[in-house]
């Protein structure tokens, strides 16, 4: 008891005062076949970094709602949003791709600043180190509790003899079959899974900086043999040993805290900045809200649904204001809505049974959901992060117009677990 209440402390305090992510850890890759956006779509999507808002932006859908409590988390996709409207490509790519820009107060003091906002002028105003090279943590990608981090894993990668190089090497490769000569050549394995490494792994203090709520813990070690700690070095090895490594920013920018032109987000690549800069960037909107509190205030119906691993957050401590974020998301979906999450765990068991009224009576979600197993689980092994246990795609049957007679065929239910190997 004792131990869940400091987890849950360490992490609310962490997530009330910081940037926790300065980069996105949801591919979405996956998400735009999932999603498949077309120009009448409206998205709503958890914040986060920001990066996955652009990255749906680009596929012109009518509108990118971007939802997050933390008023950080959203000010980092308006200051991006401010530098794509008023920097060229290359301050641009040297400031979000490289994390550092010599220059970047006089850019920051003469072109963005003045098209921000008061609220979010003031936090970037107090953070005007994050991008000038003059902290120790030089590249911004090593700012934020989740970059802390990060800093910390390139300083640790240096004290075995060989590992830096050989994980060098590894971003290099050219095959899975030669990363996986590598990793083992190398003795990756061992050099990098000490025992002070697993033992960080496992503290609550680590996760909250990580963005890992206990209940996401708790489900891990319940049911994945190892635990958390066995969870997190079986799938990055995965990732060294059977995912193309040549196009996975996502750990290059964890590994090295760059991008580089040819591995990056596809917000960064020139072709992709052009095209936001040329009006696709105005469709992307921030609010500092919860889902339930934006979508209760918000006019129009919303299409598609991204959740991240939400939900994971509030299933044991707020099972009420789950139920509650669900019922508001069945109000103001289209009749083609569709849902993506993800889960920490290995299979999902408290979304179907949430009790929601619809067309003025009491059902279960479950009875709503119609689940694109085989595509998620597709999907979800080829997951550049790999770091969730489940991925889930939906399709949510509400509201009812007047001719919609649609019955759920109960064989269509099947929860995705989508586990890769």
């Amino acid at each position: 008891m004792v131990a869940n209440w400091l987890g849950n402390k360490c992490f609310k305090v962490v997530h009330q005062k910081n940037l926790v992510y300065n980069t996105c850890w949801e591919d979405p890759r996956l998400d735009r076949q999932a999603l498949s956006l077309e120009q009448d779509d409206s998205v709503l999507v958890i914040t986060s970094a920001g990066c996955n808002a652009l990255d749906y932006a680009l596929e012109s859908p009518r509108s990118v709602h971007a939802v997050d409590m933390n008023p950080l988390q959203n000010a980092l996709l308006e200051l991006k949003c401010a530098a794509i409207r008023t920097l060229n490509y290359e301050d641009f790519f040297q400031v979000f791709g490289r994390g550092v820009h010599a220059n970047w107060q006089s850019l920051y003091n003469n072109h963005i600043r003045a098209s921000l906002a008061p609220d979010v002028r003031s936090i970037w105003d107090r953070r005007s180190n994050f991008f000038d090279g003059t902290s120790r943590r030089q590249s911004f990608y090593f700012r934020g509790t989740s970059g802390l981090f990060a800093w910390l894993i390139n300083g640790y990668l240096k004290r075995p003899a060989g590992l830096k190089e050989a994980i060098g090497e590894l971003l290099q490769a050219e095959s899975v079959d030669q990363q996986r000569q590598i990793y083992q050549e190398r003795n990756i394995n061992q050099l990098l899974w000490s025992k002070p490494l697993r033992w960080a792994l496992r503290r609550d203090t680590t996760l909250a900086m990580l963005g890992v709520p206990r209940s996401q813990r708790k489900q891990l070690d319940q049911s994945y043999l190892g635990g958390i700690g066995g969870f997190i070095q079986d799938r990055i090895e995965a990732v060294f040993k059977t995912l193309p490594l040549r196009d996975n920013y996502f750990w290059r920018v964890y590994l090295t805290g760059r991008y580089t032109p040819e591995c990056c987000p596809e917000y960064l690549k020139e072709e992709n900045f052009q095209r936001l800069k040329s009006g696709l960037v105005d469709r992307v909107h921030t609010h500092t809200n919860t889902v339930e509190g934006f979508l209760t205030q918000h006019d129009e119906r919303v299409s598609r649904f991204v959740l991240l691993d939400h939900m994971d957050w509030l299933y044991d401590r707020y099972p009420e204001l789950l139920a509650s974020e669900w019922q508001s998301i069945l109000n103001r979906a289209t009749s083609d809505a569709r849902v993506l999450w993800r889960s920490a765990a290995l299979t999902v068991d408290f979304v179907d049974p949430l009790k929601l009224q619809f067309e003025g009576n009491q059902v279960q979600l479950g009875d709503l959901l119609h689940y694109h197993q085989e595509l998620a689980t597709s999907l979800h092994a080829r997951d550049r992060v790999h770091t969730y246990g489940s991925f889930y795609i939906a399709d949510l049957f509400g509201p009812a117009t007047s001719n919609d007679d649609r019955i759920l065929d109960p064989t269509q239910k099947a929860v995705a677990t989508g586990v890769a190997a």
